[in-house]
């Protein structure tokens, strides 16, 4: 018969079962201090035993099985887990004592089985001296001992950061201006998410802004400043050029202040679109924002001109030309219309799934929102994308002109 030694609890899987407990750190998490809570020793691990039918036709495999677990247990080695037996009959073998239970008593037992004691050593001399300075960090290293080990070397410098942040809450200044010895601008970035986590629970609710998130968002979360978005900008009559330059870049606070004497701004995406667009009288282009869009729309002096916005036609288009009227109510649309769809339908392309839009934008006027339910319901084709950059200039240039001849 063929041996099926396998089905039954061995020793290898013992070990496997105490390190899943390694790596999830509930073997660290339970040596420090807890106020509470079920202690995780004595473990009892899980037993796969022989069945009544098993003892009987594979006696010899069974007592085999049972002499391995002997002599890897604590009784033999001296550390490890414990085997509680039970008696138990059989018609044909008679009454025998079989493995009933195991248990690792002591978290000594189970690292000295794992040979993890010299790194938890390492975690509870650190553990000591993380809480001696910052106690409020007791509940994060419950929850994430093996952070502790994995960032050793850096926790002088941590520490360092989290001190600077009590006494300095919300500093006001670049990461680079922040005096802290031994800690540079780059231990900092390179470790934002890890500092959020610990100045999270360090700090007073007062200090943080709730509403940062992520480590895009370190800096307005916990009051540093970060470097403004450029907003970069064509000026697209030559009469209006700064010293012979037409193509600038400049912080969005400086935009806000800027103030050209222009009477139109058209606002696109895409980079491209934005360096080959025509010349228009009184008029400039706003393109390659990214993340500075949110910003550039709260620009005042936008208020006081007119403000065409250029987006892909689909459903993200649509969210964000929606998002753009909130700041801009009386912002118009610039070739997001059916007929340029139409027009240009050798050129579609797809939406990705994860861009389409999931709620329904209210600021869209009712031909625009006519075709946002035609794109969003597949009437032409499935997730319809036409990209800005793949619409010809000279429908653009036409289209420039009947937009500019309507305002004149």
């Amino acid at each position: 018969m063929k041996s099926r030694t396998h089905a039954w609890t061995t020793p290898e899987e013992i070990h496997g079962q105490l390190q899943r407990h390694w790596e999830s750190g509930a073997l660290l998490a339970e040596r420090l201090p807890v106020d509470g809570g079920e202690p995780l020793f004595p473990l009892v691990l899980r037993l796969r035993r022989p069945t009544a039918r098993e003892i009987t036709e594979r006696f010899a495999e069974v007592a085999a099985w049972i002499r391995q677990l002997r002599d890897n247990s604590r009784d033999t080695l001296g550390h490890g887990y414990t085997i509680e037996f039970r008696r138990q009959g059989n018609r044909v073998q008679g009454s025998n004592e079989l493995p009933a239970t195991l248990i690792v008593p002591s978290s000594e037992d189970a690292l000295r089985l794992l040979g993890q004691r010299h790194d938890a050593e390492r975690f509870d001399a650190l553990a000591a001296e993380i809480l001696a300075r910052q106690p409020r960090l007791a509940n994060w290293l419950r929850r994430q001992p093996l952070k502790v080990l994995e960032h050793e070397e850096s926790w002088p410098r941590l520490l360092a950061v989290l001190d600077h942040f009590q006494r300095h809450p919300r500093p006001g200044c670049y990461p680079r201006q922040l005096a802290i010895p031994g800690v540079d601008t780059k231990f900092i970035e390179a470790r934002r998410g890890l500092l959020a986590a610990l100045l999270d629970e360090v700090l007073p609710a007062s200090a943080i802004d709730a509403e940062a998130n992520g480590v895009r968002g370190f800096n307005q979360r916990f009051g540093l400043r970060s470097p403004s978005p450029l907003v970069r900008l064509r000026l697209l009559d030559p009469a209006l050029q700064v010293q012979g330059l037409s193509d600038l870049s400049l912080p969005v606070e400086q935009f806000a202040t800027l103030r050209p004497a222009v009477e139109r701004v058209f606002i696109t995406e895409n980079q491209t679109n934005g360096l080959a667009f025509p010349d228009v009288p009184r008029s400039l282009v706003v393109f390659g924002l990214g993340y500075g869009l949110a910003h550039l729309v709260r620009t005042p002096w936008l208020q006081e001109v007119e403000v065409h916005y250029w987006g892909d036609i689909d459903t993200h288009g649509f969210g964000i030309l929606d998002r753009v009227r909130a700041s801009l109510p009386d912002a118009r649309s610039l070739l997001m219309d059916q007929q340029t769809l139409l027009a240009h339908r050798s050129l579609w392309g797809e939406e990705p799934a994860d861009k389409r839009l999931g709620y329904t934008p209210s600021r869209l006027t009712d031909t625009e929102f006519t075709l946002f339910l035609a794109l969003r319901n597949d009437i032409w084709a499935e997730r319809i994308r036409l990209e800005q950059e793949r619409i010809d200039f000279g429908w653009l240039r036409e289209r420039l002109g009947a937009a500019c001849r309507t305002t004149e």
